[in-house]
């Protein structure tokens, strides 16, 4: 049977999240990162999506890149995913978009239908299965942060730089609140992931501005605000906006291969308790909801030697990050979903086709450390340390951790602009290079790949997030 419709959408009261009823709704869940918004740690291209697009337009041609994207689009997230999170107990899907299946760069005045057919199908999935949705706007016309996920194929976030980009965003987020004015499954809007602006200032002036001009077409739905420099930062807030959760991404380094493994002493677990009391600072002087939109481990892969340790010890972690939350009952969204073996509650088969194609480059991507997010670099210490070396011997030193976000320092800087932007582009015409020749049948069952029925469940995370969950009733 499927579940009732709730009767109004949710609210914010005082330090909670209501329903209709006025009962308190914790909102648990996952986003399906990789999907609506591509990344290339999560799917395995290297660099961009829309440099990806590019590169694998050119190889295919205009049909059939457009069978294999629409195919993946369809896989991706079925029937078969909301039921599964559903059966963990989970009730919230956050959805992550790239504003590009919206617009066009050159043509950016139309808003496509295209984008609320896709958006409309997994809201609706999610709703046969008593799932709320979170609509996120993950990417921003010339970035709105330096981040791969961004998709501005820069090192910098332009879009504070330009009032063309936020006009252009404002009214996007209009249509959609329009869209989904009344849509009780949707929780709420997600304005901006991980916005980072330089100043500081820009970002305050945006979500007012924003979440003015959405009221106007949608006076119900929560706004869900990211703090500044990646979620992490609340410093610059001066003032709590109507309706509005405010959100942190409370990612430990401990779950990481740079990190240090995390073995639960009480050292570490006072790091991760004060680095989340630093985040949420602001929402408890001010009385408002806490929204955990990101967090979460990456995983080793069954070949790395001692992996089930390895593994164990990030179990270990999230376990202990959930009891913190649980102490001050916040809503929380764990990234990710699934992919193709880093961090999903859920990956792709190696026997599948993908994984078979593409296994030599995603071997070689992995030696050469290109994506950010869980690289290992024991392959390339010795070409990038001289860089880095060299860097500091000749910048003076007041000046060498200048460049925002500080707390990338030189290194993280160094290894954006030159692995993650420049190596990484010009590897991304190798990746699609692979798909040269493909038939359409071929096509499909490679974007099959990632089907439900396709991929492992990655169950030492899954029974954690289950014995966490609340199911809600609606």
């Amino acid at each position: 049977m499927a579940p009732s419709t709730p009767k109004a959408c949710l609210r914010v009261e005082g330090t909670d999240i209501v329903d209709g009823n006025g009962s308190r709704i914790i909102l648990k869940g996952c986003a399906t990162g990789g999907h609506t918004n591509m990344e290339n740690f999560i799917t395995g291209y290297p660099g961009h999506e829309s440099e990806m697009r590019a590169a694998m337009l050119e190889v295919l041609g205009q049909e059939k890149y457009d069978f294999f994207f629409d195919k993946f689009l369809d896989y991706f997230f079925q029937p078969a995913d909301a039921k599964f999170l559903a059966s963990l107990g989970l009730n919230c899907v956050r959805i992550p978009i790239n504003h590009r299946h919206f617009m066009d760069d050159l043509n950016p005045s139309v808003i496509k239908p295209e984008g609320f057919r896709l958006i409309d199908k997994i809201v609706k999935i999610c709703a046969d299965e008593g799932l709320y949705t979170i609509i996120d706007m993950h990417t921003f016309p010339g970035g709105q942060n330096q981040g791969w996920h961004s998709d501005s194929g820069i090192h910098k976030a332009l879009f504070w730089d330009f009032k063309d980009f936020q006009d252009r965003m404002t009214n996007l987020w209009v249509e959609i609140a329009k869209h989904y004015k009344g849509n009780t499954w949707v929780a709420g809007y997600n304005p901006m992931n991980e916005p980072a602006d330089p100043k500081h200032t820009n970002l305050q002036a945006w979500y007012k501005r924003v979440e003015k001009a959405i009221r106007e077409a949608d006076p119900d739905h929560i706004l869900f605000l990211d703090g500044n420099t990646y979620a992490m930062d609340f410093t610059a807030f001066k003032e709590v906006l109507p309706n509005c959760v405010y959100a942190i991404h409370d990612y430990a380094t401990m779950g990481f291969p740079a990190g240090q493994p995390y073995v639960g002493t009480a050292e570490q677990k006072a790091v991760l308790q004060k680095t989340y009391e630093r985040k949420v600072q602001f929402m408890k002087q001010h009385k408002v909801p806490i929204w955990n939109g990101e967090f979460g481990p990456v995983y080793a892969s069954p070949e790395e030697e001692g992996h089930e340790t390895i593994n164990q010890q990030r179990y270990d972690l999230i376990g202990e990050q959930l009891r913190i939350y649980k102490k001050d009952e916040i809503s929380w969204s764990i990234w990710l979903y699934k992919d193709i073996g880093f961090q999903g509650m859920l990956y792709c088969s190696s026997d599948t086709p993908y994984m078979k194609l593409l296994k030599p480059f995603l071997e070689k991507k992995k030696r050469l450390g290109l994506d950010k997010w869980g690289r290992d670099d024991k392959h390339v210490k010795h070409i990038w340390e001289p860089v880095v070396a060299h860097l500091k011997e000749e910048i003076p030193e007041k000046f060498l951790n200048k460049r925002y976000p500080q707390h990338w320092r030189i290194e993280g800087h160094v290894h954006r602009v030159m692995r993650e932007t420049l190596f990484s582009e010009i590897l991304t015409w190798e990746y699609a290079s692979y798909f040269e020749g493909k038939t359409l049948e071929e096509l499909d069952e490679l974007a099959a790949s990632f089907k439900f029925e396709n991929c492992i469940q990655r169950k030492g995370l899954n029974e954690i997030l289950r014995a966490d969950a609340e199911k809600v009733s609606v």
